[in-house]
């Protein structure tokens, strides 16, 4: 097992899937029906081996495991791979949630299934990329490249709006990130290296960790994405297709509190000091306006986009408070959030399938007819609103007393957005689920099938797990969550006491 590299099968099984699924000759039935099949085996097996990963990962060591290391590029970039406590719980989101995608896709994609099955492989290489890369330039490419089935995947299966949606989707999230392969050029020109362990441990300047923050930021603020810059995202929802909507929220918003925990926290500590009042001010409006904004909402996957940028509030506030509790705090919002924003969204999918329309106003009474599917979009409507019992109240209450710790009003602020949340999640669910079943339309709609049934259980049943039982995660990622706040207190410390003796 030491000498298998097993990060890399995990990373690349998927593209090999995904290439043989484009030997499939053909488009008839028997051609759509093979690249299913191969799509959800190739997902599954992935899963499997990612598995592995969880049952050899010794969560005592903060150090980074199942390391890859080899020369690439001419040398001065390195192939280097490898995953601690804060990437390999993404890891695992990542490859279980893929195959409930295939899934979820299995009927209400019709046209170029090759194609679609194809950019949905390539994009899960790219995603767990993104988290086991341990080389600037590897990330950078891993994290960009995502952006490419993504923009396929809205833009050739979407709605109506959906090249306008693709488009803007795109330019916002490349625009960010050509300031961050600037700073990536200016640290390898400083530290001499592009290796990601290596600078964790190279001091930057004060002045120098500034500009570097802020062009880090500029990308992943887009991503997470924060106000002002969240604009994009629903957009983006609404015109994806459901699954695209599912991996959009619970992976790629993702990489951007990723990319805080292992960039910006690490690496530019002063930075991340000085400027925490401006996350902190971004995140409670976060919270608190895009709340209201959900509350006006008439389209249901609106609503849900708009309550992903509150709940990502949370996430940031945390990580930025840099105390042990905000951050694992963080890091489980962010992992409860991939879980119940993404099985909302396969709830909108499976009334969007049936009905063909995404208007709150055209529902009503669901559970007359549907009651496995109400009692489903329960339990994630009130893991939405952080209910105690589900996962959605371990990462609210775990950031609100990090937060706490260092700034009350902060928290304070953030914890009225609790109360938004409770306002729009349960008046979306009124509208929808209760009532009489009054609308013609409606008076044959059919409840969850076998397929969606399959989809939605393991997701109610995680998120009720993780909310009595979050040990898992927490367990997890602790040594490498206490390491990297240690260390960002004595990098602090040592750089007053400098300032001190000069």
């Amino acid at each position: 097992m030491t000498g298998w590299p097993i990060l890399s099968l995990v990373t690349f099984l998927p593209l090999v899937g995904a290439l043989f699924i484009l030997t499939v000759r053909g488009d008839d039935e028997f051609a759509k029906r093979n690249a299913r099949y191969v799509a959800l085996w190739t997902t599954l097996v992935t899963f499997a081996i990612s598995l592995i990963l969880v049952s050899r990962f010794d969560a005592g060591s903060p150090e980074f495991q199942f390391v890859e290391k080899r020369p690439w590029l001419g040398g001065a970039i390195t192939y280097h791979m490898g995953v601690d406590g804060i990437s390999l719980p993404f890891v695992i989101l990542t490859t279980a949630l893929m195959p409930l995608c295939i899934i979820a896709s299995w009927e209400s994609i019709k046209t170029r299934v090759k194609e679609y099955m194809i950019a949905f492989l390539a994009l899960e290489t790219l995603m767990i990329g993104t988290f086991c890369a341990l080389d600037l330039i590897l990330f950078y490419l891993f994290f960009e490249g995502g952006l490419i089935p993504m923009f396929l995947i809205i833009g050739i299966w979407g709605g109506a709006r959906r090249v306008y949606a693709t488009f803007k989707f795109f330019l916002y999230t490349l625009l960010g990130s050509v300031l961050m392969l600037l700073a990536m050029m200016a640290m390898y020109w400083q530290a001499g290296t592009s290796d990601i362990p290596t600078l964790l441990k190279f001091a930057f300047a004060r002045e120098t960790q500034i500009w570097l923050w802020l062009a880090f930021f500029a990308s992943f603020a887009v991503k997470m994405p924060m106000w002002p810059v969240h604009t994009w995202l629903p957009d983006a929802h609404v015109e994806a297709p459901t699954a695209g909507s599912v991996i959009l929220a619970a992976i790629l918003l993702k990489m951007g509190g990723y990319g805080f925990l292992r960039f910006s926290l690490p690496m530019f500590p002063f930075a991340s000091q000085e400027l925490a009042p401006l996350v902190f001010a971004l995140s409670v409006v976060a919270i608190i306006y895009t709340s209201l904004v959900a509350l006006m909402q008439e389209d249901v996957k609106k609503l849900i986009a708009y309550s992903s940028v509150a709940h990502m509030g949370f996430v940031t506030m945390g990580i930025f408070a840099a105390t042990t509790q905000g951050v694992a705090g963080g890091i489980f919002q962010m992992i409860s959030h991939g879980i119940v924003s993404g099985a909302l969204f396969l709830c909108v999918g499976v009334i969007y399938d049936r009905m063909h329309t995404r208007e709150i106003a055209a529902y009503g009474g669901l559970v007359n007819r549907m009651p496995l599917y109400a009692a489903a979009f329960m339990v994630f409507t009130l893991a939405n609103v952080g209910l105690p019992g589900t996962s959605g109240f371990v990462g609210e209450f775990l950031t609100l007393i990090g937060t706490f710790k260092v700034n009350i009003w902060v928290a304070t602020l953030a914890t009225f957005g609790v109360v938004l949340s409770a306002a729009y999640a349960l008046w979306l669910y009124r509208k929808v689920v209760f009532g009489a079943l009054e609308k013609p339309s409606l008076a044959t709609i059919s409840d969850l099938n076998h397929r969606e049934i399959l989809v939605l259980a393991p997701l109610v049943i995680l998120t009720i797990l993780f909310g009595f039982y979050p040990k898992p995660i927490l367990d997890m990622s602790a040594a490498s969550v206490t390491a990297l706040v240690e260390n960002y207190h004595q990098a602090l410390s040592a750089a007053k006491a400098a300032a001190l003796t000069h």
